[in-house]
């Protein structure tokens, strides 16, 4: 039986995923630009909007921080992203999610990444594993860069990365995460990212068995690149990376 925290954080998704999915690739899909020029669709702020109504309404005391509707603070907080991905979204691609995290006093307890164009939801807990649609998940086994399949966002990161390892792509967002977690990747070198983007992604590839850091190993910090790897790999990735 999950948790009372992962049994709502899933009820969350839930919500989300009947409030986006019949917006994806509707003919009146509207889409706006934000003052940092990136897209916002008429998806993503009722998602947002539902997610901290419920939290309010079954979690009283418990805030709520969120890429369209700001921070609540507080000791406690869900970390929400309605739609991550919104690019693809909007464009009828189906790489995109609803992140959820639960923060307590700075650290990630667990999370939800549910993409339901994809079919998948990813959750885990900490001490609890890692999971994809209810099923158990693990990192690869793979300890040689060249042997390794990683993704990078960047060009410079792909550029620099592909001649040291097996093979090298770039599939972006959540998803690439989401691939080391379930050992389809290796590793994942990832953008700039705000504290949404990489909040759910620590729980669910740490509790896989994997490393989620920034460049310099640390503990991920928004605004910074983010690298997630299944472990053994991970140094290695950061040294190549280092090197520029």
């Amino acid at each position: 039986m999950p948790s009372p925290n992962i049994a709502f954080a899933l009820e969350l998704a839930d919500l989300a995923d009947s409030l986006s999915l019949p917006r994806f690739r509707a003919g009146d899909l509207r889409v706006e630009t934000k003052p940092d020029r990136t897209p916002v669709t008429d998806a993503d702020r009722p998602v947002e909007r539902a997610l901290r109504s419920r939290i309010e309404r079954d979690r009283p005391g418990e805030g709520a921080l969120g890429e369209e509707e700001g921070d609540d603070g507080g000791y406690v907080r869900w970390v929400i992203d309605p739609i991550d991905g919104t690019k693809n979204f909007s464009r009828g691609l189906p790489v995109w999610a609803t992140t959820i995290a639960l923060e307590r006093d700075g650290a990630f307890v667990c999370s939800v990444v549910s993409a339901p164009a994809l079919g998948h939801r990813w959750w885990a807990e900490r001490g609890s594993g890692a999971f994809r649609d209810g099923d158990a998940i693990r990192v690869s086994a793979v300890s040689r860069l060249a042997d390794a399949s990683v993704s990078c966002c960047y060009g410079c990161d792909l550029a620099r990365v592909e001649p040291s390892v097996w093979h090298a792509r770039g599939f972006g967002d959540f998803w690439q995460h989401m691939l080391v977690a379930e050992g389809s990747l290796d590793a994942a070198v990832d953008a700039r990212l705000a504290v949404w983007d990489y909040a759910p992604l620590v729980p669910i590839v740490e509790e896989a068995g994997g490393r989620v850091t920034g460049l310099d190993g640390g503990a991920p910090r928004a605004d910074e690149q983010v690298v997630s790897s299944n472990g053994p790999l991970h140094d290695g990735l950061l040294a190549l990376l280092a090197a520029r």
